[in-house]
């Protein structure tokens, strides 16, 4: 794989934030602060389409509040810093915090995300880390938890360059209402049901509390090893960057046949230092998270 980089612009950023309020952490700092420049790095790849991946400024993890356990809150309830639409620069007006969560308002629209919506990441790459939250879905409601992200952009025949959808350099933790989202009678054995690695491993057991209640999720990545926890019980375990994912991928909606840009890139996600976003996604439906926080392995 050959790297050319494509375009560099530095962005200077320093945002003054209220402090953050959780009930399990220390005192926050005063103050989110942000590293790096936007790089974008194009990429000719043999047999794939070319693509760009966008690197913007990150959060510095110095910067956020940790709790008594040492993880490193993301969301408290109270402030959407540090957190951005995927390809964008801000958070889009869909994602708002209602009684203490971070909630998607669904247009209805399914994966045809409009204007005011989209997929949301918090702004640093993670490697190794245990990521924690709570979810909970709408009647027939669908969303993910994404990791180990990058932003992908696809150039046109015209010069027209597009952002690809999240999902095409990411696993996806599966949120989903499965009693009365078609989507759970889809795919293999249940391997599109709520807490499992989307279309390719089942959760098991199959644990989901019902719509309008909260879940617990739990994924931890640690040298290529993947755990989904859902209700404090571990449902999927699998291992990347192994013969078993590119296996699994093969015999996924992802595969190098149907999807050879999604093959590329989730066959190696994380890139080079096996790093990427934690994401959420908007799939049109009301969706609310809470309690997330994370530990980092390094």
């Amino acid at each position: 794989m050959k790297k050319i980089i494509y375009s560099a612009a530095i962005m200077a950023m320093a945002i003054a934030v209220s402090a953050c309020g959780n009930n399990k952490k220390a005192a926050a700092p005063a103050e989110i602060k942000w590293v790096g420049e936007t790089v974008e790095t194009k990429v000719a790849n043999e047999g794939a389409p070319e693509y760009i991946r966008v690197d913007k400024p990150q959060v510095d993890l110095a910067s956020l509040p940790q709790d008594k356990d040492g993880y490193y809150i993301l969301f408290d309830g109270t402030s959407l810093d540090g957190w951005r639409g995927y390809g964008k620069d801000n958070v889009p007006s869909r994602w708002s915090i209602e009684d203490g969560a971070l909630k998607f308002a669904g247009s209805g629209t399914g994966e045809g995300q409009t204007g005011e919506g989209g997929d949301i990441i918090f702004a640093h790459k993670f490697k190794n880390f245990i990521l924690e939250l709570e979810w909970k879905v709408s009647k027939g409601g669908n969303s993910g938890i994404f990791y180990l992200a990058q932003e992908i952009k696809t150039v046109k025949e015209d010069g027209t360059e597009r952002y690809e959808p999240i999902y095409i350099s990411s696993p996806e933790y599966q949120v989903l209402d499965n009693a009365n989202h078609p989507d759970a009678a889809l795919g293999v054995d249940g391997n599109r049901q709520s807490a499992s690695l989307y279309d390719m491993i089942p959760a098991k057991p199959q644990n989901q509390k019902p719509y309008g209640e909260w879940n617990k999720a739990k994924i931890m990545v640690y040298k290529g090893t993947v755990v989904h926890g859902q209700n404090d019980v571990n449902v999927v375990e699998y291992h990347l960057w192994t013969q078993q994912w590119t296996d699994m991928l093969q015999a996924s909606k992802f595969s190098q046949e149907k999807w050879p840009l999604a093959f590329e890139l989730l066959n190696n996600c994380g890139g080079e230092n096996h790093e990427g976003y934690f994401g959420l996604q908007d799939h049109g439906d009301d969706v609310w998270y809470r309690n997330i926080r994370i530990k980092v392995m390094d």
